[in-house]
């Protein structure tokens, strides 16, 4: 079947999906909406600003200025139009992924190219936050977008999505390095023949300099029209951005921080936030170096790093991580665990809603039930970014009879 039949079938079940009625239990469900991309409080903040409220005078909207002003003057926030424009992004992101996906090809379609739509559109972790209207899915929809920008040496665009995405959520700040060198390299596989990066230091910083002053640029208008949307007010920058490095919101999710920050003495704390948020920014350096032969392949394994570590996660931030697998296929002989790790990221995912329904809803739970399902989804997570960090490695390492041999160029 030709490719823009099956794609346009599939937004046609995303779209069925979007206007099907939904339990409340899956609108506000913590799984799939976090604090900083609840469609509720987004939509709170943008009647308080309409009314000429400050929404960030209060400790409830932690959205970006750029979602209350787009919201606010260029589309309303009705239900119906929300649907189709999270469909649409949805549809975005998938086309995205195909493209990079032909890129990394070097081929013009491919007998594959409904099969990735269809990971990405069909993908729960993906479309169930956005049947919720969580703002995680235009994040994923920018970065892939931007993604696919590289590939094709468009750096303006690329950059300045990648800005956008910086002020919607500032964890993705460990993306920047990989798609910087992305835009100076090729995004066809290299993971069998590892070398070093084309480019020399001289080269590199000339080549990459221009684009780190692109996007300071960008950023610093951002800023600007933020905080002219706000008043001249400054408040939206410790509500939003702050956020990531001071978790002034407790409420459970997915992740890891959150638990662990509820239980902590307050004289303890700064120390652990600057651990914690280190911990993030930790692997940017080390796997872009590893990978500098494929930066693709290195940007995928940040998203991999940002699904299991980042404060606010929500399920769309796995759901893209193992949607990029599919530009992988090269790696798949070489997963060391796959079994085991995809039965305990089913077995995390089937704990998650049940240990949240026995604390919240019977009562018969408490936060310790919820937490243990967390811990057990980012066992997952991290059992599948180190799955692919192997796979990555051992691509370049045939084995023969058991043993270890020198990779081959």
């Amino acid at each position: 079947m030709d490719f823009h039949y099956t794609f346009s079938a599939l937004v046609a079940a995303r779209a069925l999906l979007a206007f099907a009625p939904l339990p409340d239990a899956l609108k506000y469900s913590q799984q799939l909406s976090s604090p900083l991309t609840s469609y509720a409080r987004l939509k709170e903040g943008v009647y308080l600003f309409s009314h000429g409220i400050d929404p960030y005078s209060g400790g409830l909207f932690r959205h970006s200025p750029l979602l209350l002003s787009a919201f606010t003057t260029l589309l309303p926030l009705k239900d119906p139009i929300s649907k189709l424009l999270w469909t649409a992004c949805d549809a975005a992101a998938a086309w995205s992924l195909v493209k990079i996906w032909r890129l990394r090809q070097r081929v013009g379609k491919s007998s594959r190219d409904g099969l990735i739509a269809a990971l990405y559109l069909l993908n729960p972790y993906l479309f169930l936050p956005s049947l919720a209207l969580s703002t995680s899915s235009l994040e994923n929809t920018a970065l892939l977008v931007a993604v696919a920008f590289a590939c094709e040496r468009r750096s303006s665009a690329s950059i300045l999505l990648l800005a956008i995405l910086t002020h919607l959520s500032f964890s993705s700040i460990i993306y920047i390095l990989p798609i910087f060198l992305l835009l100076t390299s090729s995004p066809v596989s290299n993971l069998a023949s590892p070398r070093p990066f084309a480019l020399d230091f001289k080269g590199l910083r000339k080549a990459v300099l221009p684009l780190v002053g692109e996007y300071f640029a960008y950023t610093t208008v951002l800023t600007a029209a933020s905080t002219l949307v706000c008043g001249g007010s400054r408040a939206w920058v410790e509500k939003t951005w702050g956020s990531f490095f001071l978790l002034p919101d407790l409420t459970p999710n997915p992740g890891l921080w959150w638990y662990f920050f509820t239980e902590m003495f307050d004289h303890f704390r700064p120390f652990f936030l600057m651990v914690f948020s280190l911990h993030l920014l930790i692997y940017v350096l080390p796997i872009t170096i590893k990978f500098q032969h494929d930066l693709l392949y290195a940007t995928f394994l940040m998203a991999g790093v940002s699904a299991t570590f980042k404060p606010y996660p929500t399920l769309s931030d796995p759901g893209l991580f193992l949607s990029l697998w599919s530009l992988f296929p090269e790696t798949y002989s070489y997963l060391r665990h796959p079994i085991v790790t995809a039965l305990i990221h089913l077995h995390g995912s089937l704990l998650l809603p049940l240990f949240n329904h026995l604390w919240l809803a019977t009562g018969t739970g408490n936060a310790n039930f919820f937490y243990a399902s967390t811990l057990v989804f980012g066992i997952a997570n991290g059992a599948g970014l180190i799955d692919a960090i192997w796979a990555g490695l051992a691509t370049a390492i045939p084995v023969k009879d058991g043993d270890w041999d020198v990779g081959q160029e």
